[in-house]
């Protein structure tokens, strides 16, 4: 793909954004950046972007800024719907996303992984097997480091492991990862892709441009990701925390097995009691991670030793601290119902649970079970507050705080020694935060606030 010389649109400044424009200046091009945010919003990227020689429209798109391109490349939170979008790509005008740009230029082999849920550990913990197993290893995409700042390091012999979201993935043409993983299927980001149909639909782009050589890593247990093996060219490996699989991982004995094919000799990888993370889903996690793992060419040795070295990601389930005998958790990347879901099983019993946000077209209810078994008390904040309410009245009791700081002070105030204080808010941060780091990292702060105050907190960290 030749850049210089072009004329290039990068729409949408966020991490990715500037990635992508400061990665085409380089290579030659004419860039433009357009942002619906304002000039002051952007104040401290536009002086690095100008300094470069790249031009900055601030405050909203022009149509005749999009259509004096030769190529736009737009940001992952900005939806292909965007009217501008909608009509220089019905002019032939070509439009792809940070990680299309990407995979036209990085080296070696891409390892990719998406679900609704747990992609970020899974990443990184693939990123961990494989280095521990002595493979020259690059992490990146939707975990924070933007795939096109991968290009540069990678190599021939490199595994690019990247974690890749449906707003990546909608946006991609000749993405072509060697070994591709879907986690999970399940609802979410319906306000942005219309339709469960639809979302499906983009997860599904994973394994696209994938043939016969390469592999497609599959949940046995979520229809939506299992109904995939059906449209896929590529072999088709399984990992099931319920039953055995033909060809793949899953439990057995209490043991983590594998198989590298059908009636093929069963490896023991791990006993499950090595697994350090806590949660169910986690098992599933550490399953799609010994699969995509065997097939990259990690030994069995060097996978179980990552996992049992492996502690629990940023914002994952993360344990805080305990004061006054009730334990803190912080799992604001929960941005969705099944997220929370699966949070909320990791305990028995005893929890009380801040939910709230920016709704992302949810189903609440689907909740009300799991509340009624395992949820002493619902805190709600943010927009979605009134529609939570709506969905759980009745189910659990409920308390409206508005903010994060609120439902922590009325949630320590409820809990008693051996209860849990779980954020796992079920939705989007962009109420009233940058992003879901920034909220869990508000949390983090209110806690610790609170453990000053009373001087008994215990721990640092927790798997």
């Amino acid at each position: 793909m030749e850049l210089k010389g072009k004329k290039v649109l990068v729409v949408g400044l966020g991490k990715s954004g500037l990635a992508a424009a400061l990665f085409l200046r380089h290579r030659g091009a004419h860039v433009t950046v357009s942002d619906v945010r304002s000039a002051e919003a952007l104040a401290k990227d536009i002086p690095a972007l100008l300094e470069e020689g790249i031009m900055v429209e601030a405050g909203g798109h022009g149509l005749l800024t999009f259509r004096r391109q030769d190529l736009i490349v737009v940001s992952p939170g900005v939806p292909l719907s965007t009217p501008e979008l909608v009509q220089v790509r019905s002019f032939g005008l070509p439009v792809i996303g940070e990680l299309e740009l990407a995979a036209r230029f990085i080296k070696g082999r891409m390892l990719a992984v998406t679900g609704s849920n747990g992609k970020t550990t899974t990443t990184t913990l693939l990123g961990e097997i494989l280095k521990e197993a002595g493979l020259p290893t690059l992490v990146g995409g939707n975990i924070g480091v933007p795939v096109v700042s991968l290009v540069d390091e990678s190599a021939d012999d490199t595994w690019s492991v990247l974690e890749v979201s449906s707003f990546q993935l909608e946006s991609t043409e000749q993405f072509h990862p060697s070994i591709a993983v879907i986690l999970n299927i399940t609802p979410d980001h319906l306000d942005r892709h219309g339709s469960f149909e639809n979302y499906i639909l983009a997860k599904e782009r994973i394994f696209a441009a994938q043939d016969a050589k390469d592999c497609l890593v599959l949940n046995a247990d979520n229809t939506p990701a299992a109904e995939a093996a059906s449209r896929a060219a590529s072999r088709v490996y399984w990992f099931s925390v319920e039953h055995p699989v033909s060809q793949g991982a899953w439990l057995e004995q209490g043991y983590v097995v594998y198989r590298s094919q059908e009636n093929a000799a069963i490896e023991q990888v791990m006993p499950l009691g090595g697994i350090p993370l806590k949660g169910a889903h986690n098992v599933e996690n550490v399953l799609a991670a010994v699969v995509a793992a065997r097939q990259a060419g990690a030994p069995a040795g060097a996978i179980r030793r990552a996992i049992e070295n492996f502690r629990a990601v940023e914002h994952r389930l993360e344990y805080v601290a305990t004061i006054n005998g009730v334990e803190y958790y912080n799992d604001s990347k929960a941005t969705n119902v099944d997220a929370t879901a699966k949070a909320v099983a990791a305990f028995s019993s005893g929890i009380h649970l801040i939910l709230g946000g920016k709704d992302k077209g949810s189903d609440y209810t689907t909740l009300s079970q799991l509340l009624r078994e395992r949820v002493r008390a619902v805190y709600t904040i943010g927009s979605a507050a009134a529609k939570i309410e709506s969905h759980l009245r009745g189910v659990i009791t409920l308390q409206s705080c508005e903010t994060l700081e609120n439902a922590v002070n009325a949630a320590a105030t409820a809990a008693r020694p051996g209860e849990v204080v779980l954020l796992a808010p079920a939705c989007s941060s962009f109420d009233q935060f940058d992003s879901y780091e920034h909220r869990g990292r508000v949390f983090k702060e209110l806690v610790s606030e609170r453990a000053g105050f009373t001087g008994s907190a215990t721990g640092q960290a927790r798997n």
